[in-house]
């Protein structure tokens, strides 16, 4: 087994054979996780941004595999963050809305009862850090430190000032389970606390898995007032509104560069795998551009769960850029866990998908499932998709009817099909009615004693 990190570098890859053809790896390798927040498809110069720079990122994807049909298990916050770390299909994690600091908006707990990553990989020896935002959990027994992480500096909650740092009149930064204040951008603070955890990292303490979790781009939309004015200096035909978060996501890559830097400097990169990744599409209120996909964050149409994603991994990974293989957010975990040489992998929803860097392998056809349930205007009522092959059924609202797609021939799902006697449709009806039956047995808030 190996070790990975994702991360953005300029050292050139070669293409191997990840199973059969690296013997002189070490059998842990380091893995460094990177999500950004709400960014969308779009806004990525690598991903076809016409009117944003992003050379930080768009190295990383360049020298890595970068996957183009790479989807979030929601198109919100939380419930995508809690597949990443359970492998498992949020609603079946406890998590199929926002966790919320406010009991009536709440929709979220976490499964007391589900192993999260970074626990199985402190089994095998690993140092584990959180760094940046985790919106799981507020209290104890679901704060970071309780659920795998050795070490954790950290925003709890979800959308906050980002110079106040201040949620609903409260104060979420926490060193470990300790409050703490500190001033400046949290785009800038995260970066900072990254470095100075690898500042102090040492390699013989264990291999290093890293979940580094920035809030930008999610709104407020502030970037530092020197980053916008740089953008609109150079777009000068670009509204204030775009423009703003342009400069976000600007001063996002800018600063992973940052911690890319000393990544490099402190670890060895060939035993080191890199992932960056968002979680969920670019919210539209904000002018985020999610390309030519329908949607953003909270749809379930495309714009809303399809997003940037990218595996970097020098000389351990496929030497073909780009893979279209079918990819689901929960699939990390049993992917890391196998590189990482867990003995025990729980059973779960994700799938190993290292043979999409194993000379471009290919994935097994599987039917994949999106849930959302919310408060607000959804009224607790929750709401789905689920794609087989290129079929896809949509229900993007609980007050609207479902759709039935063939992405083949429609990717920007304008032309619903009559579902009649399709017997694809009758099939994603019924698989979506069993999913929902075996989700049921996981509550999904929290229960008294």
């Amino acid at each position: 087994m190996r070790r990975f990190v994702f991360i953005s570098l300029f050292i050139p890859l070669f293409s191997c054979n990840i199973q059969n053809q690296t013997p002189d790896l070490p059998d842990k390798p380091n893995i460094i996780f990177i999500s950004a927040d709400d960014l969308g498809y779009g806004d990525l110069s690598c991903y076809g941004g016409k009117d944003i720079l992003t050379p930080e990122l768009d190295k990383l994807a360049a020298s890595g595999v970068r996957l183009s049909n790479y989807y979030v298990n929601c198109p919100v916050c939380s419930p995508s963050r809690a597949s990443w770390l359970t492998g498992k299909y949020p609603d079946k994690a406890g998590v199929p809305g926002v966790v919320r600091p406010i009991e009536s908006i709440n929709f979220g707990y976490l499964d007391p009862n589900t192993t999260l990553l970074p626990a199985l990989l402190k089994e095998e020896g690993y140092q584990t850090a959180l760094i940046g935002k985790w919106h799981l959990g507020l209290e104890s027994p679901n704060l970071p430190n309780d659920r795998g992480f050795d070490y954790s500096k950290s925003w709890l909650s979800g959308m906050t000032d980002y110079y106040t740092h201040i949620q609903h009149g409260q104060n979420f930064l926490r060193e470990n389970n300790k409050e703490f204040k500190e001033e400046g951008h949290l785009t800038g603070l995260i970066t900072k606390w990254a470095i100075e955890y690898l500042d102090n990292y040492k390699e013989s303490d264990g291999p290093l898995y890293l979940y580094l979790a920035y809030t930008a781009p999610h709104d407020p939309i502030q970037p530092p007032e020197e980053w916008l004015e740089k953008v609109k200096g150079r777009e000068s035909g670009m509204n204030e509104k775009r423009a703003k978060i342009v400069a976000l996501i600007e001063h996002l890559d800018f600063n992973i560069g940052q911690v890319l830097e000393k990544v490099k400097s402190k670890l060895d990169m060939n035993n080191t795998m890199i992932v960056f990744t968002s979680d969920n599409g670019g919210n539209l209120r904000f002018n985020a551009s999610n390309g030519e996909l329908r949607g953003g964050k909270q749809d379930m149409y495309e714009g809303g769960i399809k997003v940037p994603c990218f595996v970097y991994w020098p000389g351990n990974v496929v030497d073909t850029n780009v893979s279209d293989e079918l990819i689901a957010g929960m699939d990390w975990f049993t992917t890391i866990c196998n590189y990482a040489g867990v003995s025990d992998v729980p059973e779960v929803d994700g799938i190993d998908i290292s043979p999409v860097f194993n000379k471009g392998g290919h994935l097994p056809a599987r039917t994949l499932f999106w849930v959302r349930r919310e408060g607000w205007r959804y009224v607790g009522v929750a709401y789905y998709a689920a794609r087989y092959l290129n079929y896809k059924l949509v229900y993007n609202s609980p007050f609207e009817p479902m759709q039935f797609f063939d992405l083949e021939q429609d990717p920007k799902e304008q032309y619903p099909l009559k579902e009649g006697d399709n017997p694809e449709f009758k099939k994603l009806k019924s698989a979506l009615v069993k999913h929902i039956q075996e989700a049921g047995e996981v509550p999904w808030q929290k229960r008294g004693d």
